[in-house]
C-alpha cells in the first residue's frame, strides 16, 4: 500500500488548499452534483457522495507516484468549496497542467484568483516549475476568461486533444511561465504555508519554511 502524504496547506486572506480527506466527500457531492459545476468535463455530474469517497480515496497513490496533486479548496469560514490540482508533470522540463473546479456559489466571488495564487506559488516556489500551463475547451469563454485575468496567455487550440465520451473536443491551451508569475498580480497575495510537498513532486532543492515567505508570498 502506497502511503499517503498529508501534511500539506497553503493559506491565502480568505481560502486554503490542502491535501483532501475522507470526510470532504460529502461537501465535494454537494457542490458537484450541479450540472453547470461539471459541464466542461468528463465527469460527472456526481449523482451520490460514494463517487466523491471513490474519488478521494484515489488521491493518496496519485500522489505517492507523483502523477497528480489534487488539493482541496478550502473557504475559511465555510468549508471545501472545490478541487484545484496539478497534473501532467514532466522532471525534464520542469512544468505541469493545473486545472480546478468551484462551487457554483463561489463563480465571480474571487475564489478562482485566490486558488490560483495559492497553486501557483506552491507550482513555483515549492515545487521549482518553470511552467503551468492550462487547458479551456474552444467554446467555454467563461473558463478562458478567467485565465487571462490571472495572467495565462493564450498560445493556440489543440485539435480533437480530449476525448468526452465518444466526442473528441478542441481546447486551448493557456500558459504562465515562473517569470511572468514574477511580476505578475497572483504573486502578491499572501500565501501561509505548512507541510512539505510530497516528494515526488520537487523539482528544485529549496522549499522555503513559512518564516521564510515574506508578506507577498515571494522569499524573503
Amino acid at each position: 500500500m502506497l502511503p499517503a502524504v498529508d501534511d500539506l496547506s497553503l493559506t491565502g486572506p480568505s481560502l486554503r488548499v490542502r491535501i483532501p480527506r475522507d470526510d470532504d466527500a460529502g461537501a465535494l457531492f454537494c457542490e458537484a452534483s450541479n450540472p453547470e459545476v461539471t459541464r466542461w468535463f468528463s465527469w460527472g455530474p456526481y449523482s451520490s457522495e460514494a463517487e466523491a469517497r471513490s474519488y478521494v480515496a484515489r488521491l493518496a497513490p496519485q500522489r505517492a507516484r507523483g502523477e497528480q496533486l489534487d488539493l482541496v479548496v478550502e473557504h475559511l469560514d465555510a468549508g471545501p468549496i472545490g478541487i484545484t490540482g496539478l497534473s501532467e508533470f514532466a522532471q525534464r522540463d520542469r512544468r505541469a497542467m493545473i486545472g480546478s473546479w468551484l462551487g457554483r456559489t463561489w463563480w465571480g466571488t474571487g475564489a478562482n484568483h485566490e486558488a490560483k495564487a495559492l497553486m501557483l506559488h506552491l507550482a513555483f516556489v515549492l515545487l521549482g516549475l518553470d511552467r503551468v500551463g492550462a487547458y479551456a475547451n474552444v467554446e467555454h469563454e467563461r473558463s478562458q476568461r478567467a485565465l487571462e485575468r490571472v495572467g495565462f496567455l493564450r498560445e493556440g487550440v489543440l485539435r480533437r486533444y480530449h476525448r468526452h465520451g465518444a466526442r473528441a473536443l478542441d481546447v486551448v491551451v493557456f500558459g504562465l511561465l515562473r517569470s511572468e508569475w514574477e511580476t505578475g498580480p497572483l504573486a502578491a497575495v499572501p500565501v501561509t504555508v505548512e507541510g512539505r510537498p510530497p516528494p515526488a513532486f520537487v523539482f528544485t532543492e529549496y522549499s522555503p519554511a513559512p518564516a521564510e515567505l515574506s508578506p507577498g508570498g515571494r522569499p524573503s
